[in-house]
């Protein structure tokens, strides 16, 4: 019987495969990426860089973590599902500060796209929901029946900003697609394959919180 801990392996091998085409994409074909630059087409290459792999694959990777790591105990688990989720805060914060940096050196409008209104809508709501988990779930905690009334809702926003930063990141790939002028080329398979193993990657991440840990 199929459970979650090996979709969590097909799970991995996708964050391998989507981390390795955005830096091929980005250092390759883009010329790079830079947080101070003379040349601002890599300030701006950050921001994917940072919303791809820190915030989207390291948060999916966060949610899997109880039915990945067989073996381990509950306490261990929490804090590895907590810093996962901290790290792709971080991130997802840089990579909102680096695009306004990018927009304001350029002379560029703000939020005026709907890529730009669900990505802060899906990093405020990552924020508040971290916050409410951490004083829920770890310090200084509720009480048990609170927190065992709380986790389905947890577990359910949780999966839905996860969904909302992954429907975010491919309407940027797809601005961005139609920004550069890609049409058949290499670049342009880079780009397609990313946003089709970023669904993947959502589906077997999804699919890893419904199936039995074995």
């Amino acid at each position: 019987m199929v459970g979650s801990f090996h979709v969590s392996i097909l799970v991995h091998l996708l964050f391998i495969a989507i981390t390795t085409l955005v830096l091929v994409w980005l250092l390759h074909f883009r010329e790079g990426v830079a947080f101070n630059s003379s040349n601002k087409a890599k300030i701006f290459n950050l921001h994917p860089l940072l919303m791809t792999i820190g915030f989207v694959l390291v948060s999916g990777e966060a949610i899997m973590v109880y039915k990945s790591v067989p073996g381990k105990q509950q306490r261990s688990l929490k804090v590895v599902h907590l810093l996962l989720h901290l790290i792709a805060l971080a991130t997802g914060i840089l990579g909102i500060v680096t695009i306004f940096k990018f927009k304001k050196e350029s002379s560029l409008p703000n939020m005026y796209t709907l890529h730009s209104w669900l990505g802060i809508s899906a990093i405020c709501s990552f924020g508040l929901q971290y916050i409410l988990g951490f004083f829920t779930f770890f310090f200084p905690g509720a009480e048990m029946y609170t927190r065992a009334s709380v986790l389905p809702w947890h577990r359910f926003i949780g999966m839905v900003i996860f969904l909302l930063a992954v429907g975010t990141a491919q309407l940027g790939l797809v601005e961005y697609f139609g920004f550069l002028g890609l049409f058949r080329s290499q670049e342009a398979l880079i780009v397609n394959f990313t946003g089709l193993l970023l669904f993947l990657f959502a589906v077997f991440v999804a699919l890893s919180r419904v199936l039995p840990a074995y």
